[in-house]
């Protein structure tokens, strides 16, 4: 077993060949000026470097015993390389800095001694506190204070200089604070600070003489893309996400849907709408709704078939159900969160891997979407042909918004782009599916080479290639494709159900034809998660079309479209319960369990531990 150190020195190594072995060398002879020989250690923390690095490393490590070489042949990022590192050091005492040694060595007995005398849990040196000698260059000082400006305001951190390479930390300390910290690029050094101060520890910051040395290895996307995102994550996490609890949630949810009801009233005539839903012919709704429940086993064998093309085989019934438990979590939750609960679903209870269960989401999406704007765009169609209506004609009902129906101009519009986004993405993905080229890592690498955008881009490529699975599979897109026109057509003829139980005295095929595109535009403005199952969007677009386009009062295709979308929602509902208590599952512990979903779970789940010590 390793003997116990004072001091562990960690140096992120990233193709430092020509000054790895000075920096060292500078480094122990340094310690040792004011430690005792034999109490303190170096590790070089190499990650996946591309030039000699690594042999140079082993070489060191081989030849003094004070120093180890800690070695990864992927790249981890310099915040991951840190923590392997700091998992693998011995000391009580943990400091790291950079390797070009910037921050004058004169400083290195304060920093270490700031936290073994007990002084602080965390010491880090500054290039912005008075009295320091920092001088830095336009190109890196204006960014420099910017972001640290930035965190000190957003993540209401005290310290000056979160990017100083001059840290070291109580190794009780740095432990507690490695497992919440997500970063693992340049993000990692702000993380670990903002994260300290929230936990209560102690943080020394001094000024220290600071060198420029080199070019920068930041990047201007990386910085303001990447860093800054990671500044909002943080923010959310710290400020917001604890105090979204479940009642908050549920509550807000409910206020959301009560403030859409509350608008309604502000230009509609609910009474006269409430008077022609109690003329409805209750068996037709009665049999709108067993129409509806048709559809679901087919939701679910559609699942079935794309996770089948994933490489999991699963049933229809245990599918069927895990659909109706997020569905029933989007009605009751704003922002879709039962969308991430499905993933949840079939993890916990078939381990099919987040990865896959986000992406399935993902496909049965694009299908969806593809399937009511392709509906919607060839009965448009047919009702042009027919004379029922003219691109113009619906272009100046849309702008005046008809009588009573001022929300469905916003719905119809959220609709038209939803449509056309979809479209799109679809085209998108099945051209890239054909073609040998990787569009995602191209498109990243065009805008950075960094091992942040490195990640980014491996998550990106594992949710793209499991949607180019299916897409690329010509019998398989015809499946999930047949399938989504099936339990589609089924939701219109809900709707047509509904609409024919308030007698509106429609010829067939009008009824049909209007019933068609009015659903599948009602059903792409809800896809927004504006409020929770789209109440409101989807009555909006729906009675819009049915009043502007056919002699129907307003008040009529509005009772209509509140009846359809109840009567979806009640089976919804019904079938969620019911799958909730077979399937054992607690709809408000998956949404909070799926919160805490990271990019551990999502994009490395599966990746294989590739490093090794020397």
């Amino acid at each position: 077993m390793s003997r116990p150190v004072d001091v562990s020195v960690v140096l992120p190594a990233y193709n430092e060949e020509r000054t790895i072995e000075r920096t060292v060398g500078t480094t122990l002879d340094t310690l040792g000026e004011f430690l005792p020989g034999g109490s303190f250690e170096v590790l070089v923390a190499e990650d996946g470097c591309e030039d000699r690095t690594p042999d140079i490393a082993a070489k060191l490590a081989r030849e003094d015993d004070r120093v180890r070489h800690v070695h990864s042949e992927a790249r981890l990022g310099r915040g991951g390389a840190l923590r392997r590192a700091f998992r693998a050091a011995r000391g009580g005492t943990l400091a790291y800095f950079d390797t070009d040694l910037a921050t004058d060595m004169s400083h290195l007995e304060e920093l270490i001694e700031s936290v073994r005398s007990g002084e602080a849990a965390v010491a880090t040196g500054s290039r912005w506190m008075p009295g320091n000698v920092a001088e830095r260059p336009a190109q890196r000082g204006v960014p420099s204070r910017a972001y640290n400006t930035l965190v000190r305001s957003v993540l209401r951190s005290d310290v000056r200089d979160h990017q100083c390479g001059f840290k070291a930390f109580d190794r009780e300390a740095l432990y507690s604070l490695l497992g919440d910290v997500e970063d693992d690029h340049w993000f990692f050094d702000t993380e670990l600070l903002v994260r300290a101060q929230r936990a209560g520890y102690r943080v020394r910051e001094f000024p220290v003489q600071w060198t420029p040395k080199g070019d920068s290895k930041v990047d201007l996307v990386r910085d303001v893309l990447g860093m800054g995102s990671q500044v909002l994550r943080c923010w959310w996490q710290l400020a917001i996400q604890p105090r979204i609890t479940r009642r908050v949630t549920v509550t807000g949810g409910t206020l959301l849907t009560l403030v859409a009801v509350l608008l309604m009233t502000q230009y509609i005539d609910f009474g006269t709408v409430l008077a022609r839903m109690e003329g409805a012919d209750p068996a037709l709704v009665g049999a709108a709704a067993l129409v509806y429940v048709l559809s679901w086993p087919l939701r679910g064998t559609r699942y079935r078939d794309i996770l089948r093309e994933l490489g999991f085989t699963e049933r229809i019934d245990f599918l069927t159900g895990a659909i109706f438990v997020s569905q029933t979590g989007n009605l009751v939750f704003p922002a879709r969160a039962g969308d991430a609960v499905r993933a949840y679903v079939v993890k916990t209870r078939r381990l099919v891997p987040y990865p896959t269960g986000f992406a399935s989401l993902a496909i049965e999406r694009v299908f969806d979407l593809l399937t009511i704007t392709v509906l919607a765009g060839t009965v448009f169609v047919g009702l042009a042909a027919t004379g029922v209506t003219t691109p113009e004609q619906l272009g100046t009902l849309v702008a005046s918004g008809g009588e009573g129906t001022g929300s469905g101009q916003v719905a119809v519009a959220l609709a038209a782009a939803v449509g056309l986004a979809a479209i799109a993405a679809v085209g998108v993905i099945v051209a890239s599916a054909r073609s040998d080229r990787n569009f995602v890592r191209a498109g990243v690498s065009r805008l950075s080479s960094d091992t942040y955008a490195e990640k980014v881009a491996s998550v990106i490529e594992r949710f793209a290639g499991d949607i180019q699975t299916v897409a690329n599979d010509r019998r398989a897109f015809l499946t999930v494709g047949v399938s989504s026109v099936g339990i589609w057509t089924l939701d219109v003829v809900t709707a047509l159900l509904v609409f024919a139980a308030f007698d509106v005295s429609l010829p067939l095929v009008t009824l049909v034809a209007v019933g068609f595109f009015a659903v599948s535009v009602g059903n792409l403005a809800k896809v927004l998660p504006l409020s929770p199952g789209g109440v409101g969007l989807y009555e909006g677009a729906f009675t819009l079309l049915v009043f502007g386009l056919t002699p129907v009062p307003w008040a009529v295709a509005l009772g209509a479209a509140i009846v359809d979308h109840a009567v979806k929602n009640v089976v919804t509902v019904i079938g969620g319960l019911l799958s909730m208590a077979l399937l054992n599952v607690s709809l408000t512990t998956a949404v909070e369990e799926t919160r805490s979903i990271g990019p551990a779970d999502t994009g490395r789940e599966l990746e294989p531990d590739r490093s090794v010590e020397d």
